[in-house]
């Protein structure tokens, strides 16, 4: 303090230097001699320096733990919507093919009319472009009509009425299409009624027995089971 200024403020000089770490973001004093309070030791400035940092090193790891699991939370969570989607759409499908085989299924005895006349030649006129239109339609649909003669029978599509044996087939044959079956999404709305015929070699075998197999113990045997009326 001078005369001249009785109210000039003291002046504090400190020659210590600050030091940024700028990993950890800690800010230290590095140790000089200082004259007042002298040389720093080195172990305060380490202090300074860990404390904060070890402290941002365990609030990085919590982050990243908690981003690991709100990530493993999402895609959980994205699988699940995927799957019900799926499920949604499979039901949808399957609901509406239930519903457009039933709305077939009605149509199958206008389909056999339509057959029917159409065998016979009067399908003509009005009437042919009417059932044509209803053939269009319905295999627009998807309905698919099946049933050949000389078809090998198969249970799964075909409904025997009639059965027959025959040396022209191998197997057992559907050789006549009483009824024409129809599928839908590869399922079947109607099977085939036919008539069935199976290999002659196919026949039971009946071993009937003859006369040539009677020997004369047996006549023997039934004479003395069975006496006549002089013996008695």
């Amino acid at each position: 303090m001078t005369d001249a200024d009785p109210f000039e403020p003291p002046i504090v000089r400190d020659k210590r230097r600050l030091h940024f770490d700028p990993l950890s973001g800690a800010v230290s004093h590095e140790s000089h001699p200082d004259p007042v309070l002298g040389e720093r030791p080195a172990s305060a400035g380490l202090s300074d320096a860990n404390g904060p940092a070890s402290a941002g090193g365990s609030d990085a790891q919590l982050l990243r733990t908690e981003l690991a699991e709100r990530t493993a939370d999402l895609q959980r969570l994205q699988a699940e919507y995927a799957n019900y989607r799926k499920r949604v759409e499979r039901d949808r499908t399957s609901v509406r093919e239930f519903a457009v085989a039933d709305a077939l299924a009605a149509l199958l005895p206008v389909l056999d009319d339509i057959g029917r006349a159409r065998e016979h030649g009067e399908l003509e006129g009005g009437f042919r472009q009417v059932a044509e239109a209803l053939d269009a339609a319905v295999a627009k649909l998807g309905l698919t009509k099946f049933g050949q003669p000389g078809d090998p029978f198969d249970p799964t599509q075909h409904e025997a009425l009639m059965h027959s044996y025959s040396d022209t087939v191998a197997e057992p044959t559907a050789v006549q299409i009483l009824q024409p079956g129809y599928s839908y999404a590869g399922r079947v709305v109607r099977p085939a009624r036919v008539a069935v015929a199976e290999p002659t070699a196919a026949l039971p075998n009946h071993d009937d027995s003859t006369d040539d197999d009677i020997t004369d113990d047996d006549i023997i045997g039934i004479d003395d089971a069975n006496p006549s009326s002089s013996d008695l």
